[in-house]
């Protein structure tokens, strides 16, 4: 799928895809700046997005949600119910282990989604994706195997666990990517996303009051949820899916390996968090992986 700047759009898609790349790459500060359970913190982001998105949704396809065949509304479901678990497990890794470790470990989405299609969609894996995913799975070993010898000084308080979390993270993004890549072909973004961030926002909601946590918070967390919600949730993850309706997923893949980057550089001059050695190498390992992965994907 080509680009269509110059064909008449308000916005340049590359433009968007920056601004949505910059705006993601600000999720994990918010987080870690949070005083909130991770939970908490991850209801709120999707309930204030939700608050943002859905008048616009109503307004602008009215009866679209209602429309909708009840295959299309279960995909949306398990959509949502994929992205509460994938916020639930990255925004508790963020607290656990580095921002660079957790910001590229749940970046190996792209592995999950292309081993996924080969053996569950029955869509060729070329040998270069092949060999994306073999390269990042090396660099996961080295950044979980740094983080073992680091320790809590350099990696963070679980860095083991959190590493893990930001996989599991990956893997329910993936499910959350499956779901809706079908889906986004026949449904508008704005109603799309409205039924997924509801349900998402109820199942989070669920987890919370499992967990006994209280809904009330200072103003200073409100502003915070509200940040997430605004920067990651409207100008990041939104705009990245109206991008895929102009741009190749492939090009949206490799771009979003900007977040980590982004994200690292964010953690090192306002959390003063310098990522290891191992965390640097092993990143950079992952990310390549990916990069050969996705064009793999992209062009056999």
């Amino acid at each position: 799928m080509s680009t269509r700047e110059g064909t008449g759009l308000a916005v340049s898609p590359t433009a968007a895809l920056g601004v949505a790349i910059a705006a993601v790459s600000t999720s994990a500060i918010l987080v870690r700046w949070s005083a909130a359970p991770s939970l908490v913190a991850a209801f709120y982001r999707v309930l204030f997005t939700l608050a943002l998105l859905a008048p616009l949704a109503l307004r602008r396809h009215p009866g679209a949600i209602r429309r909708a065949r009840r295959r299309d509304l279960a995909g949306a479901v398990l959509a949502g119910i994929a992205l509460a678990a994938h916020f639930g497990t990255w925004f508790q890794s963020i607290r656990w282990t580095s921002v660079a470790a957790s910001t590229t470990l749940v970046q190996s989405q792209v592995l999950f989604v292309a081993l996924a299609g080969g053996l569950l969609l029955d869509e060729r894996l070329g040998r270069r994706a092949a060999a994306g995913i073999v390269l990042a799975g090396v660099g996961m070993v080295t950044m979980f195997g740094g983080d073992l010898l680091a320790g809590a000084a350099v990696a963070g308080p679980r860095p083991l666990a959190g590493n893990a979390l930001a996989v599991v993270g990956a893997a329910t993004a993936a499910v959350y990517v499956l779901a809706g890549r079908s889906l986004r072909q026949r449904v508008a973004l704005l109603p799309y996303v409205t039924v997924v961030y509801a349900v998402c926002a109820a199942a989070l909601l669920v987890a919370v009051l499992a967990a006994g946590y209280p809904l009330g918070y200072p103003p200073r967390e409100w502003l915070l949820f509200l940040g997430m919600a605004v920067g990651p949730g409207v100008l990041g993850h939104t705009v990245l899916n109206w991008a895929l309706g102009y741009l190749r997923s492939s090009v949206v893949s490799v771009s979003l390996l900007g977040e980590p980057v982004g994200s690292t550089l964010l953690a090192l001059l306002l959390l003063t968090e310098v990522p290891g050695v191992a965390t640097v190498l092993g990143g950079a390992a992952v990310l390549a992986g990916i990069t050969v992965t996705a064009g793999g994907e992209d062009g056999g």
